[in-house]
């Protein structure tokens, strides 16, 4: 049973801190979990390898004992039995009095998933594994304006899993939710790590969204303006027809309360629609342009 470099294994140094290793671990799992190799017979061992040199690495206690025994880890447990019997909490002890336990092969005895290196290592004279949760997953999922406006439920595929969430009306951009035990799963047997999701929300082509409000603009032409008249508006739910008021200016605003961004986890609420009208000035011909004139003069 030959001796195993988890740093070499995470791809760090040896003086890495506890988050550039989680960094490594994080990165490594995402590029060779067996879900995402399905046709190679070596990822699950090689994904296995990760988990374990995660495991040696993460924990102070675990990797206090790895640095501190390196290769000459088969005489750990007998310098662990000497250091409590004499209270020597230093090191400097000389390895090459002990015999070692001799050879090891296979995995007899070791249900844990890990190697046997691991096993004798961290499994004995007190040292055995404790179990651990898995680590927890970060997800981002994209979604339209008009998918946020409506509770649904939808089916994402995150980290090679199938996942279908429940998303209530009113999910705003950059909120995040937490799945408890969604996560990766455990390497030592323990409860599997939590899923967080955060939701980004794409620009609409026709709302722009601020709070619970969402906001529009209508292209009016002068007549309706200088008039009234009755104009159909966009909604997330459908079109709705509004009088406009003579004489509205351009670039005014009507507001239409409870027409715009469904109220996050409170049904049948929502914010206003904010409408502001923008003038489409007439083609003109000179019979129309004439009349204009006479208005002007009459106005003078």
């Amino acid at each position: 049973m030959a001796f195993i470099d988890y740093y070499k294994v995470l791809g760090v140094e040896s003086n890495a801190t506890p988050d550039e290793i989680k960094k490594a671990y994080r990165k490594l799992t995402k590029r060779y979990h067996p879900d995402l190799h399905p046709n190679d017979p070596t990822a699950k061992e090689r994904f296995q390898e990760i988990n374990e040199a995660n495991e040696g690495l993460s924990d102070p206690e675990k990797r206090r004992r790895y640095d501190e025994y390196g290769e000459n880890w088969r005489h750990a447990d007998e310098y662990e039995a000497q250091r409590r019997q004499y209270g020597n909490s230093s090191g400097g002890y000389d390895f090459g009095g002990f015999s070692g336990f001799g050879d090891f092969s296979g995995n007899a005895g070791n249900n844990s998933g890990f190697s046997d290196f691991f096993e004798q290592l961290f499994g004995a004279g007190g040292f055995r594994t404790r179990k651990r949760n898995g680590e927890d997953i970060q997800a981002t999922i994209t979604l339209s304006l008009r998918d946020a406006a409506v509770a649904h439920k939808q089916t994402f595929s995150i980290g090679g899993e199938e996942v279908r969430i429940s998303l209530p009306a009113g999910i705003a951009d950059g909120q995040k939710i937490r799945l408890k035990g969604r996560g990766a799963p455990s390497p030592s047997g323990g409860e599997r790590g939590d899923l967080y999701i955060t939701f980004r929300i794409e620009p609409d082509k026709e709302f722009t969204r601020k709070g619970d409000d969402l906001y529009t603009t209508v292209t009016t032409d002068l007549y309706t303006l200088l008039l009234g008249g009755e104009i159909i508006l966009p909604t997330l739910s459908g079109s709705v027809k509004v009088n406009v008021k003579p004489g509205t200016q351009p670039d005014s605003k009507l507001r239409l309360r409870g027409k715009g961004f469904p109220v996050y986890k409170q049904e049948g609420k929502q914010g206003d629609l904010i409408v502001t009208f923008k003038l489409q000035l007439p083609t003109l011909n000179e019979e129309q342009k004439e009349l204009l004139r006479k208005i002007k003069e009459i106005e003078q």
